[in-house]
């Protein structure tokens, strides 16, 4: 059913069924390639979702050839009973390029090697998937730009996060690729905006007569914006040392959401329209201030089994001595009509008690209470991951003979209304909204230079005055410091209602 409801979205394949279209892995010998871009084109290869004209390239400086590759994509791959054949297709149309980042005259060849294979073809397109590091982005996007765009059809930049560590360096590399490129030819690429739930704001916010109304500071008393690793760095702590928990994910991720959750009904939903009412809500909102943040820092737990006994500060590959952030909790104010004194809190953090993504948008209390403060805030929770949910926790009868308030909930689980639906993963969705040119869940230039505005100056404090974060205990909900800001902040956790799966 699911592969059915998603081809029926596809009209630009009907459009162009004769083009020829050449996807291109730069980083095809990394870790993303071999985990997430590599299966998620063998998944839309295998689903009958991409052209049929469409051939894979890999691209990267180490000596590979095809069957090196799907020896290590193929753990990733997630194959079923009766693929290997599928999979052979696949990997038969697969070729591979070795060559430097730093080469124009490398990339003058990838470019022959595609315009070959597009010989015979009238109308070619080229999509070209940067799966590196930040370091070669401005040789590898100018290297592209003058040696292996493509003469008979357009030519698509998918971009990995991160946009530069700050202000100055993600306007420095904006400048050199909007330089070589045209705003409809870049793609950055959020995966957290290709997730059901985070597209489903839309529809929950603008095709529902109910929220509209309701939807600002007069009803709505704080937004939490959560997410949860039950993990930690587990050996991938050099890097995550350099970037830190705010940019690895309050940044773009979290922020994506807020605007999403915080923006005015869009003209239409147009990518350029979506956008536009994006930006506007980030150009109200202030700089982030370290006063209205908690930083913490996970440490090990005694009594915790495996991993859970080891802190951040006891894998091997973080720097000795780091006051790097495993954990950010912070409180963000946007100046306008609609949320003046509305505070949205954004919380994230590694080593937790729980996998969780949730936006949880909390209603003021109900004026004239004559229940003697029996009755919690209505709560309208729209869970990301796991176990995709929109549910809305309000107040009900206790059912017998007396009249006591009870929380109960209005439910809308994925898993119990849609049986049977399997969802896109984020990747396969924004990489067929790249062949489509959708770019409605792509982040523009100037969302970006807002993003890094507010969050510049406090990531530039933090790395000079280096406060110390405050422990907490692997598998714990953070520090306890994160409750006293919530609640400080309007948002009333109570500890009494708990979501049941219903699928359980």
């Amino acid at each position: 059913m699911s592969l059915a409801l998603i081809k029926d979205t596809l009209g630009w394949l009907k459009k162009e069924p004769d083009s020829f279209y050449t996807f291109t892995v730069l980083g095809a010998s990394g870790d993303l390639a071999k985990k997430k871009i590599y299966p998620t084109l063998w998944w839309l290869f295998r689903d009958g979702l991409l052209p049929k004209k469409t051939v894979f390239v890999g691209y990267a400086r180490s000596v590979l050839s095809i069957e090196d590759i799907k020896k290590k994509t193929k753990p990733y791959m997630k194959l079923r009973d009766g693929d290997e054949a599928r999979l052979a297709e696949f990997f038969k149309a697969n070729r591979y390029v070795k060559g430097s980042y730093t080469d124009a005259s490398e990339f003058e060849h990838l470019g022959e090697v595609i315009s070959a294979m597009e010989a015979k073809d009238e109308k070619a397109n080229r999509l070209y998937y940067l799966a590196l590091p930040p370091s070669v982005y401005k040789d590898v996007t100018k290297n592209i730009s003058s040696g292996a765009m493509g003469k008979k059809g357009w030519t698509r930049v998918i971009i990995e996060k991160p946009f530069g560590r700050d202000l100055e360096s993600s306007t420095d590399l904006a400048n050199h690729i909007s330089a070589l490129y045209s705003e409809d030819q870049l793609y950055r690429i959020d995966h957290y905006l290709g997730k059901e739930m985070v597209q489903n704001l839309m529809i929950v916010r603008f095709g529902n007569r109910i929220f509209g109304p309701i939807w600002n500071r007069d009803s709505i008393a704080s937004v939490v914006i959560s997410f949860k690793e039950p993990f930690g760095t587990q050996g991938r702590g050099g890097y995550f040392d350099d970037f830190g928990i705010i940019r690895d994910v309050m940044q773009n991720h979290l922020f994506q959401i807020l605007s999403l959750v915080a923006m005015e009904k869009p003209a239409s939903t147009s990518a350029e329209d979506m956008r536009n009412e994006k930006v506007k809500v980030l150009k109200c909102i202030e700089e982030l201030k370290l006063s209205d943040t908690v930083l913490g820092q996970y440490i090990g737990d005694p009594d915790g089994e495996g991993d859970a006994k080891e802190g951040y500060l006891d894998d091997p590959t973080v720097p000795r001595g780091s006051v790097t952030p495993t954990f950010a909790a912070a409180v963000f104010r946007i100046k306008n009509e609609k949320w003046d004194g509305v505070p949205f809190i954004l919380r994230c953090g590694k080593a937790l008690n729980e996998r969780k993504a949730e936006v949880r948008i909390q209603f003021r209390d109900v004026p004239g209470d004559i229940f003697k403060g029996e009755c919690k805030r209505n709560e309208l929770v729209i869970r990301v991951q796991p176990n995709e949910a929109v549910y809305c926790k309000f107040m009900t009868k206790q059912p017998g003979m007396s009249f006591k308030p009870e929380e109960t909930e209005l439910d809308l689980t994925y898993g119990s209304r849609y049986k049977g639906v399997v969802m896109p993963d984020a990747y396969e969705r924004l990489i067929l909204d790249v062949f489509s040119g959708n770019q409605i869940n792509f982040v523009r230039t100037d969302e970006l230079y807002e993003a890094w505005r507010i969050f510049t100056p406090v990531l530039h404090q933090i790395e000079t005055e280096k406060p110390k974060p405050i422990p907490y205990k692997y598998g714990s909900r953070g520090p306890k410091e994160n409750d006293e800001l919530c609640e400080k902040n309007n948002f009333h956790f109570s500890g009494t209602y708990k979501w049941k799966n219903p699928n359980l």
